[in-house]
């Protein structure tokens, strides 16, 4: 019997990749934007290592790390949630997901409204809070679907619930990820709800993700097959379309991520408990809040000892991130191309820096090498 907790802290880089500038990114590091905030703290993260990674030096480093520690560097050619969550299980994308800054082809558009027996409005790059306030009310008067997209290879559906119910929505989105497939083949396809009036419309936790399914085998599609117990909390069911799960929890927002993550560490189990906490790049990141995701960071830091305590003697805390959202850089409001931190507790691991290592998949591979698993995958084992 053993247990992973892999926590994604979904964002949080640690700084510029070397090839940053070739995404339109310069300069960029959330972890150091995050720390100029006055209600930056995360005293348990870095007595565990955070600060003694490689290249971190916004904040001072511990003098005795508890953890093991390091960051790595994206191999994929990507910069979004999808491509990091699947590289973190051990797919490496050789090329990016398609990505369409000047709309959906129109073609696409008549077949989805067809489908749908619905307009649609928008179909431009568009910030999620401020799609709904320029078409809501379009939306609400015609019952016309709001379509957009991101620099991210995403289709999204903002639909009011009032209007559009949500399985309805739900639906709406399926059929749209049937139909995107080939060149047209976004990572995700999103169901963005949304409450409110006129002038007052905002969005509700009711979000889903549909993804592609993953097109090569990950460490939870060969934990699974070990018979091991493979638990989804968060996003990780949409990322991977449900593949490799044995079992899954949404949350609504950080705090209930953690507190599932929580029940689960309550429960014996033989596998791993990947958890996702969206808050700190779908609140913070994107909308630039500095303050806000400080707060959210010092939050899971408050919640991290509590989480520490209910370990058994032979599991392991994984704590990590899929790319960078970078509160203060204004040039977008889209992600970041930054290293990620790796921070691994347990009592059978020995603190040590870890480096800096070239692909997330050394994570996947890390996970299975504790299962006594061979990786289908390239990657290296950071265990000691």
């Amino acid at each position: 019997m053993g247990r992973i907790f892999l926590i994604v802290l979904d964002s949080f880089g640690v700084g510029e990749e070397p090839d940053a500038a070739e995404y339109g990114d310069f300069d960029v590091n959330t972890l150091r934007s995050c720390a100029t905030s006055k209600y930056f703290s995360m005293p348990n993260m870095g007595a565990m290592g955070l600060f003694n990674i490689d290249g971190v030096d916004c904040v001072p480093g511990v003098e005795s790390p508890t953890a093991a520690y390091g960051k790595c560097q994206e191999a994929s050619k990507d910069k979004d949630t999808t491509t990091g969550h699947w590289e973190i299980a051990g797919i490496v994308s050789e090329k990016p997901m398609p990505k369409f800054p000047d709309g959906f082809p129109q073609e696409f558009l008549d077949a989805f409204s067809k489908r749908v027996g619905r307009g649609l409005i928008c179909n431009k790059p568009y910030s999620g809070t401020q799609v709904i306030n320029d078409y809501g009310d379009e939306h609400v008067k015609t019952g016309d679907l709001i379509v957009y997209t991101s620099a991210d290879s995403v289709f999204q559906i903002a639909a009011h619930e009032e209007v559009v119910p949500l399985e309805t929505l739900y639906e709406y989105c399926h059929i749209a990820r049937e139909m995107l497939t080939g060149d047209l083949g976004v990572g995700r396809v999103i169901a963005r709800p949304f409450v409110g009036t006129s002038g007052n419309y905002t969005r509700t936790p009711h979000r889903h993700d549909y993804s592609l399914e993953p097109p090569k085998t990950t460490m939870l599609d060969q934990l699974k097959a070990a018979g091991k117990e493979v638990l989804g909390v968060g996003k990780i069911r949409d990322i991977f379309e449900g593949k490799g799960l044995t079992e899954y929890v949404f949350s609504e927002s950080n705090a209930d991520g953690i507190e599932k993550t929580l029940a689960y560490m309550d429960r014996d189990f033989d596998g791993l408990c990947f958890v996702n906490l969206v808050d700190f790049d779908m609140l913070y990141g994107h909308r630039r809040d500095i303050d806000g995701y400080a707060k959210a960071l010092n939050y899971f830091d408050t919640k991290l000892p509590e989480m520490v305590a209910k370990l058994h003697d032979d599991d392991i805390i994984m704590m990590t991130a899929d790319h960078g959202c970078d509160p203060a850089y204004l040039k977008t409001t889209d992600h970041t191309r930054e290293y990620i931190p790796f921070i691994m507790y347990g009592k059978n691991v020995t603190p040590r820096n870890l480096g800096t290592r070239s692909t997330f998949a050394d994570i996947a591979a890390t996970v299975l090498d504790y299962f006594k698993i061979k990786p289908e995958f390239d990657g290296t084992s950071m265990l000691g």
